[in-house]
């Protein structure tokens, strides 16, 4: 049980990779909030793992504040926040993103982190420490071309990542991101401009361990660096790509 007993506030968890870290956690023994913009689904899950779930859009201050407030009211105090929830562009060409959709990605992609560390930040430092994990890309090392500004917000999140690591570092937080290559989700076909066969091998070609990743494959990830196992490491960006950044 290596989270025996953490609380940790995931969000998106309501489905994908969020929903897959949310079980591994609840499996390790942490307390879980299961935070995503569609309660339903949120509740699903949580009820299926005996945990809690909150409904909020992570683009809101109002909602994160509240997500946060209910987790610590819920368990007295905040281990671990996993800045999962993400939306993806539609691949096309740059210029034909709309402003609203570009403000959209960053306003989910990228504030989010800035709204979770405001509210969770604080309650870590007065409890004496506690982990930041933020779900990022590869798409933020390595861009395809066709995803240009969603590219970029995850270029953000992970030097966020490594500045936020730095900074939180004397307060005992530990801030680490993992980034997944594109990955068996429901964002699947916005990523690829659509879902065939002949898609997924274009894309998996690229990969040299020969497949996407899964729900699994970032929740081990997500595990280990949240976990004791890594109390040393801190502003690590974790490839979870099977090969794809080599």
């Amino acid at each position: 049980m290596q989270l025996q007993d953490k609380v940790a506030l995931i969000t998106g968890a309501g489905s994908g990779f969020g929903e897959g870290i949310a079980r591994r956690f609840a499996a390790e023994g942490a307390k879980v909030v299961v935070a995503d913009i569609d309660g339903a689904r949120a509740e699903t899950v949580a009820r299926s793992i005996q945990a809690r779930s909150v409904a909020a859009d992570v683009s809101k201050d109002s909602d994160v504040a509240r997500m946060v407030a209910d987790t610590v009211g819920w368990f007295g105090r905040l281990d671990i926040l996993v800045n999962n929830a993400g939306i993806a562009q539609k691949r096309g060409p740059m210029l034909d993103v709309t402003e609203e959709e570009f403000d959209r990605i960053y306003a989910v992609n990228v504030k989010s982190i800035y709204l979770g560390a405001r509210h969770a930040v604080p309650h870590m430092r007065r409890q004496g420490g506690g982990v930041i994990l933020n779900i990022a890309s590869t798409a933020g090392v390595r861009p395809r071309p066709g995803l240009t500004w969603y590219n970029g917000s995850k270029g953000a999140a992970i030097t966020l990542t490594k500045s936020m690591a730095g900074e939180l570092a004397a307060d005992k937080i530990r801030v680490n991101a993992v980034n997944p290559v594109i990955g068996e989700t429901g964002l699947t076909a916005d990523f690829m401009g659509g879902d065939t066969p002949e898609m997924r091998a274009k894309i998996v070609a690229t990969i040299p361990l020969g497949r996407m990743s899964t729900p699994k494959d970032v929740a081990a990830a997500a595990l280990f660096l949240a976990s004791g196992e890594a109390e040393f490491l801190t502003g690590v960006c974790l490839e979870v790509d099977g090969g794809r950044c080599i």
